[in-house]
């Protein structure tokens, strides 16, 4: 398992990659995370849904309630292009970090 701290800086980035490709539904997100991540991130419901419901307010992502084949209704989530441009950021972000943190890791290696 990764830690609270990995997988909380992780969220936004993570949720926001996943609707760059196609609306989605909460409970598809969490099953995906944790495929994806061969089971090391494990979200549950209580956690992810404050994070959908921030980065709406936010605008980064809209949401729409759709009726799916039984019947029931279910809330689908999509990027926005704020949220593109945010995702956009986000991975800068992010490859600046890993490039860094792979350097550090290099020249201690090197030096062991």
């Amino acid at each position: 398992m990764l830690s609270k701290e990995i997988v909380g800086a992780s969220t936004v980035p993570i949720i926001l990659s996943i609707l760059s490709r196609g609306e989605n539904y909460g409970y598809a997100i969490i099953k995906e995370v944790k495929e994806a991540s061969g089971g090391k991130i494990d979200w549950s419901e209580p956690m992810l849904y404050p994070v959908l419901h921030r980065l709406d307010k936010q605008g980064l992502i809209g949401s729409s309630w759709k009726i799916i084949e039984n019947g029931r209704k279910r809330k689908y989530y999509a990027i926005t292009e704020s949220g593109r441009k945010a995702l956009h950021g986000k991975k800068e972000e992010w490859i600046d970090l890993i490039t860094y943190m792979g350097q550090l890791w290099n020249l201690k290696l090197s030096d062991s």
